[in-house]
């Protein structure tokens, strides 16, 4: 591996800032009665977004589906494997080859339907985050990428 000080300043943490474009609201409080996943029934959710992100978010509508980029701020960032889904008979897990929300860059992945949008509030299914959850990003769910 090249540890040249160009390939070292690249990727640097020095200056690196995700800011929150808004937060979940959620009836979910607890992360031990929390679903893992969103299809495991998660009750719906509102994502509440900053109003500086509006402009960006004008041609999402009901009935789209989108993956939401979450920070899991409860979240253990030392851990490196997991028993996974918590099950303990299970064999300890590199957490990057699973879904656990402990992990040293804690970004939660949700693909969610909007429901209903008022103004910088969107109703959405299937998002297992907890109640003041910050999202980080939007983006669009694509079809399937044919290759060339």
């Amino acid at each position: 591996m090249n540890n040249s000080p160009e390939t070292e300043a690249a990727v640097s943490p020095a200056g690196f800032a995700v800011e929150p474009i808004g937060r979940v609201e959620s009836p979910l409080t607890d992360r031990a009665a929390a679903p893992r996943q969103g299809d495991e029934g998660a009750p719906d959710a509102v994502l509440v977004f900053r109003p500086e992100v509006a402009e960006g978010l004008r041609d999402l509508a009901p009935g789209t589906e989108v993956l939401l980029l979450t920070w899991f701020d409860r979240a253990d960032r030392d851990v490196l494997t997991v028993h996974p889904r918590g099950d303990l008979t299970r064999t300890p897990t590199g957490v990057f080859s699973t879904r656990s929300p402990d992990r040293p860059n804690p970004v939660g992945l949700h693909r969610v339907q909007i429901l209903a949008v008022d103004g910088l509030r969107f109703r959405v299914r299937g998002l297992e985050a907890l109640d003041g959850t910050p999202i980080v990003d939007v983006k669009p769910v694509l079809g399937r990428v044919e290759e060339r």
